[in-house]
């Protein structure tokens, strides 16, 4: 085990060298990758931008399979196959350390989390190749890479933070980069210390981040310094700072009242109509920060064919789409098809054709608005958490009228943001999350063929296990 753990991760590092990703540069040197040594490899810049590309292309295939593992587990999707290799036992909540998407978002994550590890220590070891400012930002874009991709570990893996204040025990926190199996036997850290690591990453990351890139499609495929804020506002959502959440959204949401729009760096802001994000124009000043697909680098795992081609996954008329918050007029019913022939609905956000060639949405300005609310909600500034949650709903159903009843305390007001970010965010890969973080019970699910039953907190199922290929080659695991 340790042996393929191991083989795995340097074949993807020799990958990460020698393919680029869509929005950064082709990788102008062609020396064979598999001719190169780990001292060879960042003796030129191109060699070295290659590696930082690679990083972001093996998050992409490590992130794309989380977002429809993440949907699921919630209410909003039922299940139409039955098939454990496209999520039924995620959808099922009916998994174990041998399930298929266990090991392998477990084991995609610890791959990118190494590659990074690996840039980092290179970089750290090399002079005079790049430039002191290169490298910074590279470094920064690595620890950005390496906190999303402990963030959505400890999300899936680990019990909620809510529980404890993070004490309980999460996963190994591997900041070293592994080329041999000397450092596999680790213990898991808690779930504050896997958090205060997010943390340090994002901080250093907004530090020495870029403020923007040239072109609308680096911006948005490339992390630059308000992708770190706007990606704090979730961490810190995830544990109850509210406070902070409050800090980190005013750098990029500083008016007090809509329109509301980052003034600094890049210019986000909501655009006029959802569908065009999701359509004609991935790289809008909405999306934060996206995984790009195209015919050359296609999705690991296509979100189109899960929720649009009647393949796996139709709305749960019992879910958010019967909510009366989403409205018959609101803009997002366009994002919804009706099949006819079995009467289903399918949600179409990913709607292009096969090879299904849709941008993934990690970050969008719409979602910071909306952790703002929430915090703001929690921290006594109920005016401004309107505002933020009417900005939002009002941009696809500006008609709408929130009753009186829906925003008149912090508990009605929380319940209605939390309405609307399963509306908004519906196929985003949060409805999974959103009911761990607040130690809510996952509902049951049911259709004609499956049920799904419900996972309160306290069910050994409310997390997933940990891979039975973790246990078997890591010694410490289970210390």
């Amino acid at each position: 085990m340790k042996k393929t753990f191991i083989n795995r991760a340097a074949w993807a590092v020799v990958v990460s060298a020698a393919i680029g990703m869509t929005g950064c540069d082709k990788i102008l040197d062609t020396s064979s990758p598999s001719q190169l040594s780990s001292s060879d490899i960042f003796k030129t810049p191109s060699r070295i931008a290659g590696l930082v590309n690679g990083a972001y292309k093996s998050l992409k295939s490590a992130g794309g399979r989380l977002f429809l593992n993440a949907d699921i587990r919630g209410e909003e999707f039922i299940n139409l196959t039955n098939n454990a290799y496209t999520g039924f036992d995620g959808w099922a909540n009916n998994y174990s350390g041998s399930s298929a998407d266990v090991a392998s978002v477990w084991e995609s994550y610890y791959a990118t989390i190494n590659n990074v590890n690996i840039l980092i220590d290179g970089l750290e070891k090399t002079t005079g190749v790049i430039s002191e400012e290169q490298k910074k930002q590279y470094v920064a874009e690595a620890r950005f890479i390496r906190a999303v991709s402990y963030f959505s570990l400890v999300t899936l893996y680990a019990r909620p933070y809510a529980e404890g204040n993070g004490a309980g025990k999460a996963l190994p926190l591997r900041l070293l980069p592994e080329t041999s199996v000397a450092n596999k036997d680790l213990a898991r850290s808690t779930v504050a210390q896997v958090y205060e690591q997010i943390l340090k990453d994002l901080d250093v990351a907004e530090t020495n981040l870029p403020e923007k890139y040239g072109t609308n499609e680096l911006n948005t495929t490339r992390a630059h310094r308000n992708t770190a804020i706007a990606f704090k506002t979730r961490v810190y959502l995830n544990i109850g700072q509210y406070p902070n959440v409050v800090k980190e959204a005013v750098k990029i949401v500083p008016q007090a009242d809509a329109p509301f729009a980052a003034t600094t760096g890049v210019l986000h802001a909501l655009q006029t109509n959802i569908v065009t994000i999701f359509s004609s124009n991935y790289t809008t000043t909405e999306s934060v920060f996206s995984f790009p697909v195209t015919q050359a680098d296609g999705p690991v795992t296509a979100l189109g064919a899960s929720y649009n081609a009647n393949a796996d996954f139709s709305l749960n008329t019992e879910g958010i789409h019967g909510s009366t918050q989403w409205g018959a007029s609101d803009a997002r019913r366009n994002m919804v098809r009706l099949n006819t022939a079995n009467s289903q609905y399918f949600l179409t956000k990913y709607a292009k054709p096969s090879p299904f060639l849709d941008y993934i949405p990690v970050v969008r300005y719409a979602e910071v608005l909306l952790n703002y609310a929430e915090a703001a909600a929690r921290t006594g500034n109920q005016s401004l958490a309107v505002k933020l949650l009417k900005a939002v709903h009002g941009r696809s159903d500006a008609g709408y009228v929130f009753a009186a009843g829906d925003i008149d305390t912090e508990t009605n007001l929380v319940n209605t943001i939390w309405k609307e970010r399963r509306i908004e965010l519906l196929g985003e890969g949060f409805r999974s999350n959103d009911l761990l973080r607040n130690l809510l019970t996952i509902p049951a699910k049911r259709s004609s063929s499956f049920n799904a039953r419900a996972v309160p907190p306290t069910d050994a199922a409310y997390v997933w296990s940990i891979p039975n290929t973790e246990i078997v080659s890591n010694k410490l695991i289970n210390q």
